[in-house]
């Protein structure tokens, strides 16, 4: 699941480097290291020369837009599911508290390695 949502972060938020999708998955930079391996192991991502030598950038590959569509489809599903049972009014107040409490967590945790193995 991680390397899914991985992989849409770095297909459709522009994330580039490991050090961002390590800030958007609020993970440590050897756990995104160790998950960028993975999605590049399975030929979803590519890692190239970046502007210095320091820093690769991260690029998706063609296979990967059918695993993105999968969890597209699966965040949609949810969210018609959930809006079934709260009213628009509600609903954008969901997005909105969970939206602050992401970049809470983002300022104030790092997700322990053995959560990303699960």
């Amino acid at each position: 699941m991680h390397q899914l949502v991985a992989l849409k972060v770095i297909a459709l938020r522009g994330v580039h480097t490991q050090a961002q999708l390590a800030e958007q998955l609020l993970i440590d930079a050897p756990a995104a290291s160790r998950l960028v391996d993975r999605l590049q192991e399975d030929g979803l991502v590519t890692r190239e020369a970046g502007s210095d030598r320091r820093c690769v950038r991260l690029q998706v590959t063609n296979a990967c837009w059918p695993e993105v569509e999968v969890l597209e489809d699966e965040v949609q599903r949810v969210d018609e599911e959930v809006a079934k049972h709260l009213s628009p009014e509600e609903m954008s107040e969901l997005k909105r508290l969970l939206d602050k409490v992401q970049v809470a967590l983002g300022t104030n945790t790092v997700v322990a390695e053995k959560q990303l193995a699960e």
